[in-house]
């Protein structure tokens, strides 16, 4: 088995691994897959935590039956655990972008502007639970009347998948492998090729080394820009494409004749800041090669744990050995007590130590509880009680919403009987159930921007006016976890407090 060195793996290789081990649970992916078989799209967008904000008879309405089929079948079509597999997502820790609105499908009406299906995500303070949203957006105002707000309700240009089917749809989930290039690489040119498609040259600039050394999918830009430019009524033409923050590389699009596949090259002219943010944005999904071509290929991932819609249209990817870990760890049921290894397992549902007699128990438990020292034993089940080994993967699975994948493995380490004891266990399921409550605040639309943040004028959330010096905020249950772990820490320093 091959084993890598950590420091040679890329930081988002590493975060593409833990998201595609937690992020989209075996779990969701089967009952979804179900609900969608019978043709029960609404119960697979629940099996995927995907809110639906969208009303077909109101729809149909206000737009027409035809306008309704076509929705209809694309919301039967739509795969929403192939979609939260394929979404966007934000370093370290994997989540979900926040407060995106990405187009899935483009509708024509009588209006100016096309209707779009759109799936959204909350802003990160609701992000609890990784939900999303499922939405008519109309061309104007912030979705249909009756919803909860949104920070950012116009769909984003750089995020989209409407020219991206084969992400979210299920009838077109086999091109991936020509979109993605993972079919072969690019044939080579004909000496008649005016332009050859090479990396593109980038202009000096001080992280230049980090993006040639980030994964882009350069050999897929012109086929996916001719696409871009068509959706948007061109034949030719200029695209960007986001290198970072505040770095755009400007594009042209450009074919000797019919007959020749187009290519890309860098624009000659520079053009101004204003020109280049009104030319159309290659997407993300468009711009970088696909994760999991990167994890099979690295060596992170077996194929046969990637999604079945992706391995299926992936049959020719061959992985490498999947890396494991190369020292053994200690059975942490087994315990070194009074000179002797005594075993400790559950039984009637709670963990308990099976090689002491439950009276003997009872005393050593009364004799800490008295102030005394604790048998081997004991001190064991209490450490796992409060910070166990599975910690990290608990934790894992309540950042990507996959709250009853945590309770699983708390149960089968600490029992079904258990009773939480105080530690980082116990601190990470509260913080995960007080976060869940921020984001039905946000769906009601009880609260549209995050309580602490202040709005333009000094004035906070409430409408209240600024605070006044010295004045510290009462701690509740929509405090940031961070904050109140530090305000109710009674190891911090209390020398700024006196006066």
């Amino acid at each position: 088995m091959a084993h890598h060195n950590a420091n040679e793996i890329p930081a988002h290789l590493l975060m593409w691994q833990r998201v595609r081990e937690y992020a989209v649970p075996l779990s969701m992916i089967e009952i979804a897959t179900a609900r969608r078989a019978v043709g029960d799209w609404a119960g697979a967008c629940a099996a995927a935590r995907i809110d639906v904000d969208l009303d077909l008879r109101a729809v149909r309405d206000r737009y027409g039956t035809d306008l309704v089929t076509h929705l209809r079948a694309d919301l039967r079509r739509l795969a929403p655990d192939l979609l939260r597999w394929h979404m966007p997502r934000i370093a370290p820790g994997g989540r979900i972008r926040p407060g995106l609105t990405i187009c899935l499908a483009r509708y024509r009406s009588s209006g100016a502007t096309p209707l779009q299906l759109v799936v959204r995500t909350p802003p990160a303070w609701a992000d609890a639970g990784q939900r999303m949203s499922l939405a008519l957006w109309e061309g104007s105002g912030n979705g249909a009347p009756g919803h909860h707000p949104h920070p950012h309700p116009h769909p984003d240009r750089r995020f989209r998948l409407d020219l991206h089917r084969h992400l979210w749809d299920s009838g077109r989930s086999g091109e991936l492998a020509r979109r993605c290039g993972a079919a072969g690489a690019p044939s080579a040119a004909a000496p008649d090729r005016t332009h050859a498609l090479t990396r593109p040259a980038l202009p000096d600039r001080p992280d230049r080394l980090a993006i040639h050394h980030s994964p882009w999918a350069v050999a897929q830009w012109a086929a996916e820009a001719e696409l871009l430019l068509r959706s948007e009524g061109r034949a030719r033409g200029a695209f960007t494409v986001r290198l970072g923050a505040r770095s755009r590389a400007v594009f042209e699009l450009v074919a000797p004749d019919d007959s020749h596949a187009p290519t890309c090259r860098p624009l000659g002219e520079r053009l101004p800041p204003q020109e280049i943010a009104a030319l159309p944005v290659l997407p993300e999904a468009a711009a970088r090669i696909l994760p999991d071509l990167e994890l099979v290929r690295a060596g992170l991932v077996a194929a046969d744990r990637l999604h079945p819609l992706v391995a299926a249209a992936l049959p020719a990817l061959r992985s490498a050995p999947v890396a494991g870990l190369a020292c053994e760890r200690r059975d942490p049921h087994r315990v070194e007590c009074r000179g002797e290894v005594h075993r400790i397992a559950l039984r009637e549902g709670v963990l308990t130590a099976i090689d002491h007699d439950p009276d003997e128990l009872r005393r050593e438990e009364l004799l800490v509880a008295l102030g005394g020292p604790a048998l081997p034993c004991l001190r064991a089940i209490d450490g796992v009680h409060r910070s166990p080994e599975a910690l990290p993967a608990v934790r894992e699975r309540l950042v990507h919403g996959d709250v009853a994948g945590a309770l699983a493995v708390v149960e089968g380490l600490l029992g079904p009987g258990a009773v939480l004891r105080d530690g980082p266990l116990r601190e990470e399921l509260e913080s995960a159930a007080t976060r869940r409550i921020d984001h039905g605040l946000f769906r009601s639309g009880l609260v549209a921007v995050h309580p602490g943040a202040g709005a333009v004028g000094g004035r906070n959330a409430s409408g209240a006016g600024p605070a006044e010096a010295g004045h510290r905020s009462r701690l509740d249950r929509r405090t940031p976890a961070a904050i109140r772990r530090r305000r109710s820490s009674r190891a911090r320093p209390r020398t700024a407090l006196t006066r």
